[in-house]
């Protein structure tokens, strides 16, 4: 077991839970793509704050998963009106990142239903359901078979 001495410093990933308290009646939805399950909650009246797992959002993503992350937001012109409290678990950077998207998505739309065709153009309403397919046996991967020799 790690244990972390108290006079060490944490990393430069800052958390500002103590900075910014997100009070008030929220509006919930949940995003998912791959194995990543993203928990949103929606808070009117904001001022454009969007915390992931307690760490802004340019901390807890780079440059590219940032822009997938606020898509819905540019689109419908909600970026600096509305602040987001998000918990996202399992997958990589890029299926977080998608299922944060997909999230959001569903809570504009719960917020205000006529953002949902413009949402349905760009595809992000619709759950991305493609998993990994599980590996067979006697394969080496999904559909990879050994390679064929002859003697």
């Amino acid at each position: 077991m790690i244990t972390k001495d108290k006079t060490t410093k944490q990393t430069d990933e800052v958390k500002f839970d103590k900075l910014v308290k997100f009070k008030g009646k929220y509006i919930k939805a949940n995003g998912r793509r791959k194995t990543s399950v993203a928990q949103i909650r929606l808070y009117k009246g904001g001022k454009g704050v969007i915390a992931i797992n307690n760490i802004k959002l340019n901390q807890y993503f780079d440059n590219n998963k940032t822009i997938i992350a606020n898509q819905p937001l540019k689109l419908t012109g909600h970026l600096r009106d509305l602040d987001f409290s998000i918990v996202v678990r399992g997958g990589g950077e890029k299926s977080q990142a998608e299922a944060v998207r997909h999230g959001i998505t569903r809570a504009l739309v719960a917020l205000d239903s006529s953002l949902k065709p413009a949402l349905r153009v760009k595809g992000w309403v619709t759950r991305d359901s493609r998993k990994k397919e599980r590996k067979k046996p006697g394969l080496k991967k999904a559909r990879r078979a050994p390679q064929w020799s002859k003697r």
